[in-house]
């Protein structure tokens, strides 16, 4: 498991986290109840890490809806602030 990974979970488990305007549009469009995402990223599975995006380190994580729907969830670590920030969701399949 990654590092950047690691500070995503934490901080959301701890509540310092934010969804970004882009985030939010696109859980409303594909249907996604934020509180899902939220869950699901303790169980997610790292898909990828990109420490040197700018303006803040990216990770997009495998995460299951409650209906078992796989998604991407794509957060951003803003590491001075400790926050976590959704940045956007993904069908796989569409």
């Amino acid at each position: 498991m990654g590092r950047l990974f690691e500070q995503v979970r934490d901080a959301v488990a701890a509540d310092r986290w934010i969804v970004d305007h882009h985030a939010d549009e696109m859980l409303r469009q594909r249907g996604i109840a934020e509180w899902q995402v939220l869950m699901g990223v303790s169980a997610g599975r790292l898909i990828i890490e990109r420490p040197r995006s700018m303006p803040n380190p990216i990770v997009e994580i495998e995460q299951h809806l409650a209906s078992g729907t796989p998604i991407k969830a794509v957060w951003a670590y803003l590491p001075v602030a400790r926050v976590a920030k959704l940045v956007t969701v993904h069908f796989f399949d569409r």
